[in-house]
């Protein structure tokens, strides 16, 4: 029994084959500005540093406040005048001296401010969301590179920073189609683990050909950066 044991382990190492990877962080994230506007603010301290939650980039959003806080003001107006044109509309509507023409011309009236109202609610948060996004926050990730400096003009879809998700790692081998690792234990460094394939792409790589990407999963006890040798064994 122990000689048909050593002859399976024997067997398996023989058949094994190795594969090579970079541990990389399990997420990248190129942070594209979704407007356009002038950059008036960047944390360049924070590149190279994993950040739990920080502006990165400023964008100049001064005019957009001015706008928002007038549109605000003249929101507020606009109901009081629709209230009291209302008011009117309702009092003629009981008073049968009052033409049609009077009634419909003051019901129009109506209608248009409170169209205007309308509009002016819509205006409020497109600017409030233009505001929002002008401010480039991240959560509890690492700044790779930051792209753009203070002073740069950016439109919608510039690249301003690259961001990590470093709570774990990943390695991405390509195996050849005919092989087949089901049921297979993985080895790292000639080291048995229990790591699992995340994924296993049923498609053909379109670089590397005749092969399907397999993804792992690790911990954060492996290195950033360092080749790692894979063995399905």
């Amino acid at each position: 029994m122990k000689i048909l044991s050593i002859l399976f382990i024997f067997l398996n190492m023989l058949f094994a084959q190795d594969f090579y990877a970079v541990v990389k962080p399990v997420e990248t994230y190129n942070i594209k500005s979704s407007v356009s506007g002038s950059v008036v603010k960047v944390y360049q301290n924070l590149e190279a540093t994993k950040v739990l939650e920080h502006t990165i980039v400023q964008l100049d959003n001064s005019i957009d406040k001015i706008d928002l806080k007038e549109s605000k003001l003249k929101l507020q107006n606009l109901k009081e005048v629709l209230k009291l044109e209302q008011d009117t509309l309702n009092s003629f509507n009981k008073v049968s001296s009052k033409s049609k023409i009077d009634k419909n011309n003051q019901k129009i009236k109506v209608l248009n401010i409170s169209s205007s109202v309308s509009d002016l609610i819509t205006k409020i948060a497109t600017l409030e969301d233009k505001i929002a996004k002008k401010t480039i926050k991240v959560h509890n990730l690492y700044i790779s590179n930051i792209a753009v400096k203070k002073g740069d003009w950016v439109n919608m879809g510039s690249l301003l920073f690259t961001a990590d998700d470093i709570s774990k790692y990943k390695i991405d081998i390509f195996i050849p189609i005919d092989m087949d690792i089901k049921d297979k234990i993985i080895y790292i460094d000639d080291k048995k683990t229990d790591l699992k394939i995340s994924k296993l792409w049923k498609i053909a790589d379109t670089t590397n050909l005749s092969s399907y990407k397999c993804e792992i999963i690790l911990d954060t006890k492996y290195q950033l950066s360092k080749v790692v040798k894979v063995t399905f064994r």
